[in-house]
């Protein structure tokens, strides 16, 4: 599932790190960074994201996937994953919340 956070002007790994999500590297041909979230006590399944910030339009690009199980075999990048549905649909929705720049809080006068 792709995102797309306009006005983004936060430090990514913290923001990341508030909502749940541990870094993983940052690919070095694309410049991705990617992060991911445990969702048992082991290292499967978890969610995995790519992130890719464009400085000068301030939008940051999500790439968020459900990652079921480790790729089966040693060198290989497939991997049971999802990429939409209802349990990618709801971290979305918390993930956008977690990283959506916050709105000033307008205080009103008969307070």
């Amino acid at each position: 599932m792709k995102l797309d956070i306009k006005n983004f002007n936060e430090n990514l790994a913290d923001k990341m790190r508030s909502a749940g999500y541990h870094y993983d590297g940052q690919d070095p041909k694309s410049g991705e960074m990617r992060f991911y979230r445990s969702l048992s006590s082991g290292l499967y399944p978890r969610f995995h994201i790519y992130c890719l910030m464009n400085k000068a339009s301030k939008t940051l690009a999500v790439n968020l996937h459900l990652d079921q199980k480790a790729p089966v075999y040693e060198g290989a990048a497939a991997h049971s994953g999802e990429y939409d549905g209802e349990v990618v649909s709801k971290e979305a929705e918390r993930l956008k919340a977690a990283l959506l720049p916050r709105q000033p809080i307008a205080l009103s006068e008969d307070y």
